[in-house]
């Protein structure tokens, strides 16, 4: 098991999040050890969806508004019909990317997470994948999209939907780990 005690990540979303996309990689992280922060638009409780139905809700702990993302080692985004869709209209999320891109700091998309990047306009020559539907999305983009389990494209991972949240997480956990080593 990784030690990541001095990990500190990053998780937005917003009502309709795929509910293992963002309760899985965070409690896996959580394990290893890394504190892991959840911003929202707001701080009201947030409703995540599995199969289309409603499922578990999480409180987030600050509002994107208050995100430094100096304080982080990496940003995780679940995926989601409804939540990047949303998120992407917040102006505040589109930024916290493009910040922690800019710095060169671990950012990791599941399924219908990369739309957010898209919106960031990050994806530019960038090797990636997600789930089907917004692939065509990336490729205008200018992303050079893959169909696999997860892609690691220096300090960017993708993955496609919850199935592959095991290589998700194990990707995410290796680039911190690799990352604290080098600090």
């Amino acid at each position: 098991m990784a030690d990541l005690n001095n990990a500190r990540v990053l998780m937005i979303a917003t009502d309709g999040f795929e509910n293992d996309e963002l309760f899985k990689p965070r409690q896996a992280l959580i394990d290893a050890g890394a504190t892991v922060t959840l911003a929202s638009i707001t701080t009201d409780p947030i409703q995540g969806e599995k199969g289309g139905e409603k499922a578990d809700t999480i409180t987030p702990d600050l509002v994107l508004g208050d995100v430094d993302t100096e304080e982080f080692d990496a940003l995780v985004i679940p995926g989601g019909v409804g939540n990047p869709d949303k998120m992407r209209m917040q102006d505040r999320a589109v930024q916290i990317v493009e910040e922690f891109m800019d710095d060169d700091k671990i950012v990791a998309a599941i399924c219908h997470g990369p739309w957010l990047l898209v919106e960031a306009d990050v994806v530019d020559e960038r090797r990636v994948t997600s789930w089907p539907s917004i692939r065509t999305d990336l490729e205008n983009a200018g992303a050079n999209v893959v169909d696999e389990e997860v892609v690691v494209d220096g300090k960017l991972i993708t993955s496609r939907k919850p199935d592959d949240i095991p290589a998700f997480n194990q990707a995410i956990i290796a680039a911190l780990t690799e990352e604290l080593a080098d600090a």
